[in-house]
């Protein structure tokens, strides 16, 4: 999907910049078994979130689907200091221009963001639902029916997780 009016037709759009962190041990251990941890910092329209995530391995092969687990944050340096008390490292820090767009579909609340990385070519499409795992099944088959709806193709997709994707463009 190179044109987002489809998106358009469907939810206003809600543009934010997003400035994050990763974390992981210092051997790597962390990110290597497919865990993540992040401090993300939302710009949207002067105002500014900090949402610590950590995210499980995948659950689902084909698409990457991680469960996410968010909490706020007050202070992201306060956070940074934490994090790095307990033993974490920096892994790598990116920044997504990203344009979201909430809306219902297939009986599920769903959001579609378009996200562009300085560092990367091209503008990528993330598409989530919340799910429980009796539920992934479901959810997953809700995601690919809206993907196929927005004219997104299995050839389109990529597992690529975005730390990586940049790393390998700073290499």
């Amino acid at each position: 999907m190179r044109d987002p009016e489809e998106l358009r037709k469907r939810a206003d759009e809600e543009p934010r910049v997003y400035r994050d962190t990763y974390y992981d041990r210092a051997d790597g251990s962390f990110t290597g078994r497919g865990r993540e941890l992040r401090v993300r910092v939302v710009e949207q329209g002067g105002t500014c979130q900090t949402i610590l995530t950590y995210k499980e391995p995948a659950v689902d092969e084909a698409s990457g689907s991680k469960p996410e687990h968010e909490t706020k944050v007050a202070d992201a340096a306060v956070i940074d200091t934490v994090l790095r008390a307990l033993g974490a490292i920096e892994y790598v820090r990116l920044t997504k221009d990203c344009a979201n767009y909430r809306f219902n579909a297939h009986g599920r609340d769903m959001l579609a963001t378009m996200v562009t990385v300085p560092e990367l070519d091209g503008t990528f499409v993330e598409l989530e639902t919340l799910a429980i795992e009796a539920d992934l099944s479901e959810a997953l088959g809700a995601v690919r029916a809206v993907l196929a709806e927005l004219g997104i193709t299995d050839a389109d997709l990529t597992t690529e997780q975005y730390t990586d994707a940049v790393l390998n463009a700073r290499a």
